[in-house]
């Protein structure tokens, strides 16, 4: 796993799985019992408790106060974030390109994890998430931070109906060259857009479609008819 530390908050972790740990999805048949001990180690090898997931639906909605996952059991709660205030409970999302985004409050005892495909930037959902997020708990966007884990780079966006994918009104993002969007960019000002200050909205810029031996890409796997998966991305706060 890659480990994070946002600055000056000690009592959150923050980490993003690799490929080399293996699918963090349930798998069926065969492969149930060899994920589901791979599932069931999450936890501990986090240093938390337990941990939280979504059926993730390229949707706005948000989940609050999320109980704890069976790691035998596939999730039935359909939502693209969630967000806690318990100590101990690792929030989970999922990924093979699209963006996990995990964000903090800077008293430590507010996390939350966010799914944006580039569904969800169409539809402003890392905007509209942390809106929310503030709104639930009576925060203010300026004491939090936001960190965008490994998904797909601006060289590998490629869309090629972007007329009809997305609109005029994100032609700022788009390199007509390339055929891309700069899905890094446009979340970046979509967070800055709901208050966030800039210099707290760090990123990992890792593409998964060019580091595809060390994470799982959506993209690579369609192309090349690979083995498809899914890599997880965990945010807690650290019990005391």
């Amino acid at each position: 796993m890659i480990p994070f530390q946002f600055p000056g908050i000690p009592g959150v972790g923050c980490a993003f799985f690799t490929r080399a740990f293996g699918s963090v999805s349930l798998s069926g048949g065969e492969q149930r019992e060899t994920s589901g001990r791979r599932r069931s180690s999450m936890a501990s090898l986090l240093g938390a408790e337990a941990f939280a997931e979504l059926h993730q639906v390229h949707g706005v909605r948000t989940l609050f106060e999320p109980e704890a996952q069976n790691p035998l059991q596939t999730p039935s709660e359909q939502a693209d974030g969630m967000a806690t205030s318990r100590p101990g409970l690792a929030l989970m999302i999922k990924t093979a390109d699209c963006q996990p985004i995990l964000v903090a409050h800077a008293s430590g005892r507010f996390v939350m994890a966010i799914h944006a495909g580039w569904r969800g930037n169409r539809q402003h959902y890392p905007q509209k998430a942390v809106e929310e997020f503030c709104r639930h708990y009576g925060l203010e966007p300026r004491d939090l931070w936001a960190v965008r884990g490994p998904s797909l780079g601006p060289a590998a966006s490629e869309f090629v109906h972007f007329d009809e994918e997305w609109g005029p009104e994100y032609l700022p993002w788009y390199d007509e060259a390339r055929r891309s969007v700069d899905l890094w960019q446009l979340t970046r000002s979509q967070l800055e857009s709901a208050g966030l200050a800039p210099g707290r909205i760090l990123g990992l810029d890792l593409c998964t479609f060019d580091n595809w031996r060390m994470f799982f890409s959506y993209r690579h796997a369609r192309r090349e008819g690979s083995e498809d998966g899914r890599q997880g991305s965990f945010i807690w706060i650290r019990s005391a």
